[in-house]
């Protein structure tokens, strides 16, 4: 069973800026303990300081970086409580525009990096008895725009199968968060990696690309309102399955599922004729 007296132990993965961070400064202004972590542990200088915060390096593309990860978040706190699969990139251009070797790199790190930490974590939790693995996706791990292809990809692999994870972990006391931001005032947009230019797609991934550079520190939410509310799900004895976070993610998710749910409607007499007679 967990200590109560020294609160939940955290894995984050990606703190050098952004929702990693503002997640760990909550969870220890919580009373919780974090194992930050990213890929230059360099970046995390400022918050090894802090009481309660430990770090560590942390690449999710490489298995060995994985596992001392988790071996030294054990050693120092001897149990993880919330694994925070925060770790993420950006690219943005057309599906043409994404050259392969581009769109496996998006796939490495927002997919198969998240999944190679839950599946070295999970086996921890399992046997716990208990756990959270929070899964950071996107309103883009739903709903498309131009432009974000391999993005929506690897979000939409990791919401399939942080769904699927959740129903196999239920009966065994461990809980699985999809977190499904909208546009946050992080580092992240202007991180990005933008592919070379087609000129036809000027008026689809064009106006995409042009639209994010404006919105880059204009961007409508703030990173540390949305740790609070994820905290506020944790603590809650009935947390949904995903959260979404901003108006901008609400707004648009219900307009998604609108125009899906008018075009089954449309089709439904065509869909129903499959019927063997």
């Amino acid at each position: 069973m967990q200590d109560d007296t020294q609160g939940r132990v955290w894995l984050i993965t990606g703190c050098s800026s952004g929702f990693g961070r503002e997640l760990a400064l909550a969870a220890v202004a919580a009373g919780d303990r974090v194992m930050a972590t990213a890929r230059r542990p360099e970046t995390l200088a400022d918050l090894a300081e802090r009481d309660r915060i430990t770090t560590t390096a942390l690449d999710v593309t490489d298995p060995a970086s994985i596992d001392a990860a988790v071996q030294a978040t054990l050693a120092a706190h001897g149990r993880i409580d919330v694994l925070v699969n925060n770790a993420g990139s950006l690219v943005l251009g057309a599906v043409e525009e994404v050259t392969m070797a581009e769109l496996r790199q998006q796939m490495e790190v927002v997919f198969f990096g998240a999944a190679a930490v839950a599946k070295a974590v999970v086996p921890l939790m399992r046997e716990q008895g208990s756990g959270t693995i929070v899964q950071m996706s996107s309103l883009g791990g739903q709903k498309t725009y131009p432009g974000f292809g391999a993005y929506h990809a690897a979000k939409w692999a990791l919401e399939g199968m942080s769904e699927t994870l959740a129903t196999e972990l239920a009966p065994l006391g461990v809980r699985v968060l999809i977190v499904e931001p909208g546009a946050f005032r992080t580092e992240f947009n202007n991180n990005k990696y933008v592919t070379a230019q087609t000129a036809a797609y000027q008026d689809t991934a064009g106006a995409t690309r042009r639209f994010t550079h404006e919105l880059s520190g204009a961007e409508p939410n703030d990173p540390a309102k949305g740790a609070a509310a994820i905290l506020t799900v944790l603590n809650s004895d009935r947390p949904p399955l995903r959260l979404l976070l901003g108006d901008d993610a609400v707004d648009g998710l219900r307009e998604h599922h609108e125009a899906l749910l008018t075009e089954v409607a449309a089709w439904e007499e065509t869909s129903r004729s499959t019927a063997v007679a």
